[in-house]
């Protein structure tokens, strides 16, 4: 079979703002290929990053409605494109690969996937991590950072859930990929969450478990108390995700643990942790059971914060006996305020990388 459609494809999605880099071996050929068939990958070629209906989608590329709107909703369903069915409304769009088409293959992932997902991901985090805005940003344990510093409604995870109107949560990628390949995860598994401006949403979503909104608090409040860090999409509005994570498994975490990059190249931040050296007893929760990154280390008795490592959770603010622990708010010349919403991201993003986006909006 001819490797010309998913060569197509993959340049595509390379020249898409989050990148798709080539290897030299062709993993990323292999995971198209595993992913989409010939018909599908074409297919994809012919959407955009803004949602159409069906109607728009075949009028402009010229085929029957019927069959774009089955190819539609298959290829929804496989995870390989977005698609919102609003019942009498259905939405679609094309997705990068990250955050995108790799998080959809939740249902999918299987060890073979999750093999050749882990093989390429160095590849692809060297080029992802390379250029801002950053995909994602930290959003800080609300309980320390609330009375302390102006917080901006992007800051809090309050904001997103009382914004929204569907809940939803799910098992994370990240660690069913790592469990896959013998590496489980001592922490909670069924920890991301999807969230919705519009009631039934997710009613009828192929993977994930529907949800209250006190359900929602409850779960944050969970992954707090499991030392996750809550990350969400680095833009000020339209978030629709929250995603609790770990430094062993993440995608992002691992940018920073496993491929040594700069924390503020990973992930956007506007806090840090200052640790107060008189109060701190050195007894070592915040390095050894609290900081995802490594950015808490011992000096002498007592422990200290590297605050360029450090990426402003707070976890290791809620568990320290001593109270030693506090959440800095960074100066203004550091803080990196995000993209308007989704397309700000994917504009600003494309001219970091000297890219010409308008073919796809």
């Amino acid at each position: 079979m001819s490797d010309d459609v998913y060569r197509k494809l993959a340049d595509v999605l390379d020249a898409l703002p989050n990148g798709f880099p080539a290897t030299e071996d062709g993993a990323e050929i292999r995971l198209l290929k595993r992913i989409f068939s010939p018909e599908e990958a074409a297919f994809f070629c012919e959407l955009k990053l803004k949602f159409e209906t069906p109607r728009q989608i075949a009028d402009r590329i010229g085929r029957p409605l019927e069959e774009v709107s089955k190819t539609l909703a298959v290829m929804s369903e496989k995870g390989q494109i977005f698609g919102i069915d609003l019942g009498e409304v259905q939405l679609y769009k094309m997705m990068p690969w990250a955050f995108g088409i790799y998080e959809f293959q939740l249902p999918r992932m299987d060890r073979e996937l999750a093999e050749m997902c882990e093989g390429y991901n160095p590849v692809f985090g060297e080029q992802f991590f390379s250029h801002k805005p950053q995909l994602m940003q930290v959003i800080p344990i609300e309980s320390e950072i609330e009375g302390r510093h102006e917080t901006l409604s992007y800051e809090r995870v309050s904001n997103i859930i009382e914004n929204s109107q569907s809940f939803m949560y799910f098992d994370c990628i990240c660690k069913k990929e790592k469990g896959l390949l013998d590496n489980p995860c001592a922490k909670p598994v069924q920890v991301c969450t999807a969230f919705a401006p519009i009631p039934g949403v997710f009613d009828n979503h192929p993977f994930g478990k529907i949800m209250t909104r006190q359900e929602a608090y409850e779960l944050i409040k969970k992954t707090e108390e499991a030392g996750l860090v809550h990350m969400t999409w680095n833009v000020q509005n339209g978030h629709y995700f929250i995603c609790n994570c770990c430094g062993c498994c993440c995608g992002i975490l691992r940018g920073i643990n496993d491929l040594g990059i700069d924390a503020s190249r990973v992930i956007n931040s506007s806090y840090y942790a200052v640790i107060d050296p008189e109060s701190c007893t050195g007894c070592g929760v915040c390095a050894d059971e609290r900081c995802q990154v490594h950015a808490i280390s011992q000096a002498g008795d007592i422990y200290e914060v590297a605050q360029e490592k450090c990426i402003g959770c707070g976890l290791c603010v809620t568990t320290c006996p001593a109270d030693a622990v506090r959440l800095a708010r960074k100066n203004p010349e550091k803080v990196e305020v995000p993209p308007l919403d989704e397309m700000d991201w994917y504009e600003q993003r494309a001219k970091m990388r000297g890219m010409d986006i308008s073919a796809f909006k």
